[in-house]
């Protein structure tokens, strides 16, 4: 079964709405279609230029998608209660047991209060999550009611991640513009984040370098 096959099935697509949906009942920027479909393939393009097969890649295009529906259940420990969710979504599904225990064993590491980058398509799902930081993922349109979330992910005009095969290094590079918040708060609510990324990359051979408005900062 493909990526293209699992954003067709009725049923996934209703966790991942119902999902978003208690999120935003908490506040929380947007996780819905948007975000699982950047996560997706930006893992894929993680695993696709480092040489990985197509399989994996499709794997962890998959693990992309699914990893933010425990939300469904609660906030907290959603990375875990999301791996048992595709856990019966895959197995139902068909899948064979070392792909259903590739895929949730990345969405069951991906959140960085318990996340380790155990193989590389956990590392891969961790480096694409933890990046996805726009200003389009802000949902409350009253900028004077903005919690420090809402500041750091409006502030961001631009966001991109390349790997840099010749210097073997993963980057994120961001323009911050800082109307509403300064660099020094993205540190704030960020540097668990960063930290983790530093240790995905280096799962996958790479260094972490962290670039913000021109300046490498990593």
């Amino acid at each position: 079964m493909t990526f293209e096959e699992i954003k067709k099935n009725e049923a996934v697509n209703t966790y991942i709405q119902k999902a978003d949906e208690s999120l935003i009942a908490l506040g929380y920027t947007e996780h819905s279609f948007a975000h699982v479909t950047k996560v997706a393939q930006t893992a894929a393009y993680i695993l696709r230029t480092l040489g990985y097969p197509e399989r994996d890649i499709e794997l962890a295009k998959i693990a992309g998608y699914l990893h933010d529906i425990g939300n469904l259940v609660n906030r907290t420990e959603h990375a875990q209660s999301g791996a048992v969710m595709a856990f019966r979504i895959l197995d139902n599904l068909g899948f064979p047991p070392a792909e259903i225990a590739t895929i949730t064993t990345a969405i069951g590491n991906h959140d960085e209060g318990t996340a380790e980058p155990v193989n590389h398509i956990a590392a891969a799902l961790i480096l694409a999550d933890k990046t996805d930081v726009r200003r389009s993922r802000v949902r409350n349109h009253d900028k004077t009611g903005f919690d420090i979330h809402d500041r750091v992910n409006y502030s961001v005009k631009a966001s991109n991640v390349y790997i840099d095969i010749e210097h073997n290094s993963f980057e994120l590079d961001m323009v911050i513009e800082d109307e509403y918040s300064s660099v020094m708060s993205y540190f704030e609510i960020f540097m668990g984040r960063m930290l983790l990324c530093k240790k995905a990359a280096q799962r996958l051979g790479l260094k972490f370098k962290l670039i913000m408005n021109g300046q490498r900062l990593g």
